[in-house]
């Protein structure tokens, strides 16, 4: 018997404090804005396990549509720890990485915007410029500027 095969990633979800700041992040990376609903009741939190929730949520998609960040703000019940500040080496979920044009130009924007670089942009051998940036809430990410492909 052949075994199903996995069709795809569909989303990352990140659960956030304010959904119109981490809207606003993100598009300034270079998603867009699919869409914004509540979901709301006992259905959604046999999903989770949470029981009956309330939470917004906006679908962020990559500029070739085949990638999605879920951004999540629950309103009840409400979130029960902070991952954000972890370091690098935590355990467990920790970043996106993005593959961007300049690196250089994308780090210039997102450090207006409040971001921050975690270490520095370095560069691995000949083929990519990589760093980790902490965004808005902390959010982890990571870029990627891949050399000699422009």
């Amino acid at each position: 018997m052949a075994k199903n095969k996995l069709l795809r990633m569909d989303n990352v979800g990140i659960v956030v404090e304010s959904l119109d700041d981490a809207i606003a992040f993100f598009e300034e990376i270079g998603l867009k804005l699919e869409g914004r609903a509540t979901i709301e009741g006992e259905w959604a939190g046999r999903v989770t396990g949470l029981g009956s929730q309330h939470v917004e949520i906006a679908m962020m998609a990559t500029p070739d549509g085949h990638s999605r960040i879920e951004l999540s703000r629950f309103l009840n019940p409400s979130t029960i720890s902070d991952h954000r500040n972890a370091p690098v080496n935590a355990l467990g979920y920790l970043r996106v990485m993005f593959a961007v044009e300049d690196i250089d130009e994308m780090v210039s924007r997102l450090t207006k915007f409040g971001a921050q670089v975690v270490g520095e942009v370095v560069q691995y051998e000949n083929s990519y410029r990589l760093c980790y940036i902490r965004g808005t809430e902390g959010i982890l990410i990571g870029l990627a500027e891949q050399l000699g492909k422009k």
